[in-house]
C-alpha cells in the first residue's frame, strides 16, 4: 500500500536556488555579513516602498520588533494596554516584559480580531495605549480604533504579523496607528527566514529604534543608549529581497488554494469559514474553520488529519489570557472574553501555503468531510 506523503500545516516559501546564491554571492566578496550592510538597507528601502510608508526598521525577528517599538514610547511602569488574547503569546509577552499590564478585551466573532466596541469599556486613569492583532490576515476595525485612540489620548501599536500585504481601502495595513509590527518568520506570507520590522510615520523614532536593535551605538566611539542586539543579518535581508520579488505571484497561488477550500467547505453545516472583509485586499495566510455544531469536535478532526499525515494547527489554543504565567495578573481569565474563549475551543487552521496541491486540498477537506459523517 503506498504510503501519503505528509502535509504539513505551512510551507515556507522560497526562492529559486540559484537566485539566492546569487543574490549573497557578494557577501562572500565584502565579508560583511551583518550590521545593516548592502542587502539590510536595500531590503529596508525596498519594503517602504513596497509598503507605502515612511519608515521601516528591520529587525532579527518579529517579537523584539514589538518589544522594541513599545519600549520606545516610554510609557510609565505598570501602566495598562488594552489587548486581545486571540493571539499568539509574544503579543503579551512583549508587553508585560517592558512592565505593562495587559488588559484582555473580547474579540469580534466574525473576524477574531478585538471587538473595538468593548475597548473604551476597559479604559481607565491608567491606560496607555492600545495592542491590537490583525488576525489570519483579517484586519482590525483601524477607523473605531483610531477614534477612541484620539478620544483618550492613547497610542495604538498594531500587532500586523498576519497582515503583511494586506490592504484596507487601497491603504497598506502598514499605516495604521502609531506603529505597525511585521513578522517575517518562516512561516509568514513573507518571510526573511526569521526576521521582522517595525513601520511608522513618527521621524523621531528611527533614531530610537535603531539605537536599541545596536546597543545604543552611534560610532566607533559613541554609545548614547542601553540598547541590545536585534539586527537582521545579511543573509536574512537576501531572502527577503528574493522573496518580495515574488511575492504577489504567492499571494495569488495562496488565493487558489483558499478558493478550493471554499469549494468544499462553504454551507456545510456545523463548519464556519471566516468571510472575506468589505474593503479589504487580503493576503491569504491562514485557513481558519471553527467547528460550530458540526458532528465531530475541532480535537477529533485535529485527530483523524494526523492519523492521516496532516498537520493542522489549533490556532490560537490556549488563549494567552489563561497561560500559567498570566494566571496571577488581575485582568487574567478567559471568562472575560467569552468568545474568544468560545473560538480557541472550535477553530482549527488547516494546511495553508502557495505550493499545496489542489489534489491535497480535495484529500483534507475529505478528512475533514468524513467526520461529520
Amino acid at each position: 500500500m503506498q504510503q501519503l506523503e505528509k502535509i504539513l500545516v505551512t510551507r515556507s516559501s522560497m526562492p529559486d536556488y540559484e537566485e539566492y546564491c546569487e543574490e549573497i554571492k557578494k557577501l562572500w566578496d565584502s565579508h560583511w555579513l551583518t550590521n545593516m550592510g548592502e542587502e539590510h538597507v536595500r531590503l529596508q528601502q525596498e519594503l517602504e516602498d513596497y509598503l507605502g510608508c515612511q519608515h521601516v526598521v528591520l529587525y532579527t525577528n518579529g517579537h523584539l520588533a514589538l518589544e522594541n517599538v513599545i519600549a520606545a514610547m516610554q510609557f510609565p511602569k505598570g501602566a495598562e494596554v488594552i489587548t486581545t488574547p486571540f493571539t499568539f503569546v509574544s503579543t503579551t509577552h512583549a508587553i508585560v516584559r517592558n512592565g505593562l499590564t495587559p488588559v484582555f478585551c473580547d474579540v469580534d466573532p466574525e473576524t477574531y480580531t478585538i471587538d473595538a466596541g468593548k475597548i473604551e469599556e476597559l479604559i481607565t486613569d491608567k491606560t496607555v495605549a492600545i495592542v491590537p492583532v490583525h488576525v489570519y490576515g483579517n484586519m482590525c476595525d483601524v477607523e473605531r480604533i483610531a477614534e477612541i485612540a484620539k478620544k483618550h489620548g492613547l497610542k495604538v501599536i498594531y500587532d500586523a504579523a498576519h497582515a503583511f500585504a494586506v490592504k484596507y481601502k487601497g491603504v497598506s495595513s502598514a499605516n495604521f496607528g502609531d506603529a505597525s509590527m511585521f513578522s517575517f518568520h518562516a512561516t509568514k506570507v513573507f518571510n526573511t527566514i526569521e526576521g521582522g520590522a517595525v513601520c511608522f510615520p513618527n521621524d523621531t523614532l528611527v533614531g530610537t529604534l535603531n539605537d536599541m536593535k545596536n546597543f545604543g551605538i552611534r560610532g566607533p566611539e559613541r554609545c548614547v543608549f542601553v540598547g541590545g542586539n536585534a539586527k537582521m543579518n545579511e543573509f536574512q535581508a537576501a531572502m527577503g529581497i528574493c522573496n518580495l520579488r515574488h511575492l504577489d505571484r504567492e499571494i495569488a497561488k495562496r488565493k487558489a488554494v483558499m478558493e478550493r477550500y471554499w469549494q468544499h467547505l462553504d454551507h456545510v453545516p456545523g463548519i464556519r469559514l471566516c468571510k472575506p472583509q468589505k474593503d479589504v485586499e487580503p493576503n491569504y495566510a491562514y485557513f481558519p474553520v471553527v467547528f460550530d455544531g458540526y458532528a465531530a469536535t475541532r480535537d477529533q478532526v485535529f485527530d483523524a488529519l494526523g492519523e492521516q499525515g496532516i498537520t493542522a494547527r489549533k490556532y490560537f489554543y490556549p488563549l494567552t489570557n489563561s497561560f500559567e504565567c498570566y494566571r496571577d495578573l488581575p485582568t487574567a481569565g478567559t471568562e472575560k472574553t467569552p468568545v474568544a474563549a468560545f473560538l480557541a475551543d472550535r477553530v482549527l487552521t488547516l494546511p495553508m501555503y502557495a505550493d499545496l496541491a489542489p489534489e491535497d486540498v480535495d484529500r483534507i477537506c475529505e478528512i475533514v468531510l468524513a467526520c461529520g459523517k
